[in-house]
């Protein structure tokens, strides 16, 4: 089976959002979910020896990257749900690749029920995050600092020899 490009893939899920009902929260929803499905499948696919691997020793190691992830998730979809995060402090105390794979799973999980919910009209609600801000913003910040550390995944991957997932299928 052909691997759809990118590109295309974002054209369309662009498109998607201009049709439907709410178009802004259906199009940051989308973007979430390509930064979901990367992160998991970067996470997955890092062998458990290279979880405490750091590119330099002042940096985060993979594990600590994906424990990061899933306590943004969170700290971001709480305040859209309208509720404190129901977990911290996973970046600190879990190591192990099945346990970090399993919080970022269920941090996804938990962030999957903000954008579910989300409307261009619920989306204006001002709430207090890093200053005031509308909801959906936070969702938009949670995406951006989701690539931001997927990009970070991307080359604790390379350096190890791994194929990102957002590359697969290419040549």
């Amino acid at each position: 089976m052909r691997k759809v490009p990118l590109f295309l893939t974002v054209f369309c899920l662009c498109a998607a959002a201009q049709t439907a009902e709410n178009p802004l929260s259906t199009g940051v929803k989308g973007l979430y979910s390509m930064a979901k499905n990367n992160l998991i499948k970067a996470a997955e696919k890092m062998p458990e020896e290279n979880y405490s691997f750091k590119p330099t020793p002042d940096v985060r190691s993979f594990g600590q990257l994906v424990g990061h992830v899933a306590d943004a998730g969170y700290m971001f979809c709480a305040p859209v749900l309208g509720e404190q995060p129901p977990m911290k402090g996973i970046e600190k105390s879990k190591t192990s690749k099945a346990d970090l794979v399993q919080a970022l799973k269920d941090s996804f999980a938990y962030c999957d029920k903000a954008y579910d919910t989300m409307t261009d009209a619920k989306g204006t609600t001002m709430v207090k995050m890093f200053g005031e801000r509308p909801l959906l913003n936070v969702l938009e910040f949670n995406v951006v600092h989701d690539y931001e550390h997927y990009g970070n995944m991307v080359t604790y991957l390379r350096m190890k020899g791994l194929v990102p997932p957002s590359s697969e299928g290419r040549k």
